[in-house]
């Protein structure tokens, strides 16, 4: 009798785990289709000007770092994460300020994530200008749009960057 109460016991045990490694997966497909960004890329902004973006998988997987590099201004670094069911992101901006968005993960295939404002760090009033919301859209394997919105003194504006992969 013992022996079919551990017997019963891991199997419960095992249909908990497998319940709660199903339930942290809902973002996977999403967080998937980020990682397969990693590469270089190039294109122009809505503004005209050139963009260099560099995509690479960190930590063992479970994090994507871009690096977005504008005509002559400093470097940023977005990382994207999971963060149970949606994805997470941190930009790291060139004025100083740590803007925090999420992405709930649309069902079926993802052809969009659209990230929006949680919070910010080091930003000295809520008037001051800062990314605000960030989509991406998947054309194709080679082809992403990224569409940043800057928010200051409450008014949003938009840059489209359109990029393709380096070959």
């Amino acid at each position: 009798m013992k022996r079919y109460g551990s017997i019963l016991l891991a199997l419960v045990a095992i249909i908990l785990l497998t319940g709660k490694v199903q339930a942290q997966s809902k973002a996977a497909p999403a967080f998937d289709k980020l990682k397969s960004l990693a590469g270089e890329w190039q294109g122009k902004g809505s503004d005209g000007l050139e963009r260099n973006v560099t995509y690479r998988i960190a930590s063992g997987g479970s994090a994507v770092i871009e690096t977005l590099k504008p005509p002559d201004e400093p470097e940023m670094i977005t990382v994207y994460t999971r963060d149970g069911d949606n994805l997470v992101m941190t930009h790291y901006c060139s004025f100083g300020n740590q803007p925090r968005m999420r992405a709930e993960v649309p069902a079926g295939e993802v052809k969009a994530l659209n990230f929006k404002f949680i919070d910010i760090t080091n930003l000295k009033k809520a008037t001051d200008g800062h990314i605000h919301n960030l989509s991406i859209v998947f054309q194709d394997k080679d082809h992403v749009s990224l569409i940043w919105t800057w928010r200051e003194n409450s008014q949003d504006s938009s840059n489209t960057f359109k990029l393709e992969r380096k070959k």
